[in-house]
Formats: structure tokens, C-alpha cells, sequence
């Protein structure tokens, strides 16, 4: 067994657990700190695959912007038990059945799969320089376009956004 079996399996046990933890927690803060401890498990199991590229925006987009989005949110609601509506016994059935019914996926897939062996001749796939000589010759031009319309739909949030400028109205003749 070499380092990188043992880092495979710490990182796993950290994500499955943190994952655990998100479902398992009782408060909605510390639920969302689980989950920011998953997606940096998940984010070394891709570093672990050679694939930086998606490691770093794993990190940037899920556990920076969107969690912090979801603190936020968590935040202004100010959820308590005094205001939580409470759960009849249908809805706790359904979520019984509904996790059940997932287990069940699950060891099905566990049971039918199969080792992956990942050739060394293709260990480079995932390096941002790679990524980055593929975008900017194969895909130049849809590359470009989609750069054109990102630009337009700033500047569109932008206007939309924007508030106009009050006109002073004119005092009418009668008025004066």
C-alpha cells in the first residue's frame, strides 16, 4: 500500500463522515461547515487524480461562494425550534422509504462495480496547461463566444440593475 492509497482512503473517510455530519446535525450552521469539510475532501480526491483544474474551482466555487451564500441565508432566516414547522408522519415516512430506496441504489452500484486502472501514459489530463492549449486552439471560437455573451449579460445586469436618474420635475405655469 503506497501514500497515495493511504491519502485515497483518509480523504474518503473525511468526506463520508463530514457527509454524514451534514445530514446527522441538528443546527443548519454547523451543517454547512460539514459540507464545506466535504467539498475539501472531494477537492483532494481530485488533486489525488491529477485534476488541479477542478480541485481549485471545487474550493473556489462550492466552499467559498456558494457556502458563504448559504451562511448567509442560514444567517438572515434566524431558524430556531419555536418557528420550524413541525413534521407529520406521512412526510417522516416518505423520507424513510426515499433513504431506503437510495441504500438500496447504492449497494447495487457498490456490488457491480468494478476497479478502475488509470494509465500513466494519460496522468497529465488534468493540468490547467493542458486544459488551457485545448481552449485556445480546438475550442477558440465557442471559447470566445461564450466570452461575448458573459460580457453582454454583465452589462445587461448592469443596465437592469442601474437606477435612473430622477428628473426634477418642472413646476407647471399654473403653479407659478
Amino acid at each position: 500500500m503506497d501514500i497515495y492509497d493511504i491519502l485515497f482512503w483518509v480523504l474518503s473517510a473525511i468526506a463520508v463522515s463530514c457527509a454524514l455530519g451534514v445530514i446527522l446535525s441538528r443546527n443548519p450552521v454547523n451543517s454547512v461547515m460539514f459540507l464545506i469539510l466535504t467539498f475539501f475532501a472531494i477537492s483532494g480526491h481530485y488533486i489525488l487524480m491529477n485534476a488541479q483544474f477542478l480541485a481549485i474551482v471545487n474550493v473556489i466555487v462550492y466552499a467559498g461562494a456558494i457556502m458563504v451564500l448559504f451562511l448567509f441565508v442560514i444567517m438572515l432566516m434566524n431558524l430556531n425550534a419555536d418557528v420550524e414547522p413541525q413534521k407529520g408522519q406521512l412526510v417522516q415516512l416518505a423520507g424513510v422509504i426515499s433513504g431506503g430506496v437510495l441504500f438500496l441504489v447504492v449497494l447495487a452500484g457498490i456490488k457491480s462495480a468494478r476497479p478502475v486502472t488509470i494509465d500513466k501514459a494519460a496522468s497529465d489530463i488534468g493540468l490547467i496547461t493542458n486544459l488551457g492549449k485545448v481552449l485556445f486552439t480546438k475550442y477558440v471560437l465557442p471559447f470566445e463566444i461564450s466570452s461575448v455573451l458573459f460580457l453582454s449579460a454583465m452589462i445587461g445586469a448592469i443596465v437592469i440593475g442601474k437606477k435612473e436618474d430622477a428628473k426634477p420635475i418642472a413646476p407647471r405655469d399654473e403653479e407659478l
